[in-house]
């Protein structure tokens, strides 16, 4: 999970061109048979809308839903035209060994240009940077599959959930919430210019890796142990605890985070990545978890007395 990550982010970083996904007209295209997915946050939503059974392979990374998952898995950092071409069953309605559709997040090894020269559909949905754009992609993936209402249904749940999350927040005036959000050990961070920095920003946190945001990173930078100490961020959000054990233990032994009132004051919160990665049917998960870190945070009056 931890490559997936960083591929992501330099796939933004070097602005890759992507195909966007087709408009949303009235007009449909018939109900495809054979859908590969080569991004794992799109997974959960062609299984959460009722698509699965039209799923015949997945990415290497895609890992939820925990049961019904193809067994072909296709590497997105390193996709092969021979292995997507050849992927599917043939049938009486699907005649070809061809996928009817492949999504993608990042356009790894010019796939997708490589994919439309044999007549496949692609359709890129990359890491958004707001709520908005998350629905919109769930509801796209849901026109092109032929299972538009649930995937209408599956936005109208999740919109109630996040701002359920939001409001759970308690209003917070002369309190500066600072938080530190942490990608990998090497301290990769995201910015409030992200999907999930929006989201913290949505419950009044402000984010420390802001201010070291460049267009180079494209909202993804590489931050410095001093940097964070010298932050010292009152809440801190780990998401490699999968990937690269880490835990409230393991930042507390780190050099110079003794000092920082996240440690000091037990409020380093582990994240699952794979949820924290994504933004699909679980970003209620997560909006949750980072709203019931914030909860705690602003609770403590030792956090806010010292």
């Amino acid at each position: 999970m931890r490559r997936s990550l960083l591929a992501l982010a330099a796939a933004l970083a070097l602005a890759l061109p992507a195909l966007s996904s087709p408009p949303t007209s009235a007009a449909t295209a018939a109900r495809p048979s054979c859908v590969v997915s080569l991004s794992p946050t799109a997974t959960e939503t062609l299984f959460a809308i009722g698509a699965g059974p039209q799923v015949q392979a997945v990415d290497t990374d895609s890992n939820y839903p925990t049961h019904g998952l193809p067994k072909k898995r296709i590497n997105a950092l390193e996709p092969s035209v021979e292995a997507l071409i050849g992927v599917c069953r043939p049938t009486r309605s699907h005649p070809s060994t061809k996928p009817d559709l492949v999504v993608i997040s990042y356009n790894a090894n010019g796939i997708a240009q490589k994919l439309a020269g044999f007549g496949i559909k692609v359709v890129t949905q990359s890491a958004p940077s707001t709520l908005v754009g998350a629905y919109a992609q769930m509801v796209a993936l849901g026109r092109l599959t032929g299972h538009l209402g649930a995937a209408h249904a599956l936005v109208a749940r999740l919109k109630g959930e996040v701002a359920d999350a939001v409001s759970s927040v308690p209003a917070h005036p002369g309190k500066t919430l600072t938080a530190y959000y942490e990608l990998d050990p090497t301290y990769y961070s995201l910015t409030s210019s992200t999907f999930v920095g929006a989201m913290l920003k949505s419950l009044g946190v402000v984010n420390i890796a802001d201010a070291k945001n460049t267009s180079a990173d494209a909202g993804y930078p590489q931050l410095s142990a001093e940097y964070v100490v010298h932050a010292d961020p009152k809440l801190i959000f780990l998401a490699d605890t999968k990937c690269c054990h880490q835990s409230a233990s393991t930042v507390a032994r780190r050099p110079g985070f003794g000092s920082v009132a996240a440690v000091r004051f037990h409020h380093v919160v582990g994240l699952d990545d794979d949820i924290a990665s994504r933004w699909g049917p679980r970003l209620g998960i997560l909006i949750g978890d980072l709203a019931a870190g914030v909860r705690s945070a602003l609770a403590d009056g030792s956090l806010w007395t010292r």
